[in-house]
């Protein structure tokens, strides 16, 4: 069952990086096109400082469950480094904790984020400059909401796999 979930988990975190990637080109393309268009043309795209926005966004939270998943996230790991080397059932503990908490603090972060994205569903609220160019909000939180479930869904798969592979020596991978 676990393995399954841990192949699911990982098969959509790596599709949702494929289309951060995407998010990325397609930002470069933006940016290169209100480059060209201000500059030879004097025609700027009028909605590139909103595509940024919304891009950055998208970018962080489809690439977020992938890095977690290979453990790149960034994390001061001096302490635990130290902790590791002198006393490594603590410092596999401590991992293991961190791990733990930071799976519920993805869970209070979909907690929060579900209602605001029923209410921009709802609403159909949007960002921008009206006449200029707007977006509606709910796709963001939409996105937030999904990658920070799956990136709690992982934090738990680190936490899970020494204990039900049984190898107390394992690292959490984060």
């Amino acid at each position: 069952m676990r393995d399954r979930v841990k192949r699911i988990a990982d098969g959509i975190a790596m599709a949702a990086n494929v289309a951060g990637t995407f998010v990325v080109v397609l930002l470069v393309a933006v940016v290169n096109y209100d480059i060209i268009a201000r500059g030879r043309f004097n025609r700027p795209f009028m909605g590139a400082v909103e595509v940024v926005q919304f891009s950055m966004v998208l970018i962080v939270f489809l690439q977020l469950p992938d890095v977690i998943r290979v453990g790149r996230l960034t994390r001061s790991d001096g302490f635990l480094g130290l902790l590791s080397a002198r006393a490594p059932r603590k410092g596999r503990v401590l991992s293991r904790a961190i791990d733990v908490l930071s799976a519920v603090f993805m869970g209070l972060v979909v907690w929060t984020m579900v209602p605001e994205f029923l209410d921009m569903w709802e609403s159909r609220d949007y960002f921008g400059v009206p006449g200029v160019f707007t977006a509606p909000w709910w796709p963001i939180k939409l996105v937030i909401v999904l990658s920070a479930a799956l990136c709690a869904v992982h934090f738990l798969l680190h936490v899970a796999r020494p204990l039900i592979d049984g190898d107390g020596h394992a690292e959490s991978g984060s």
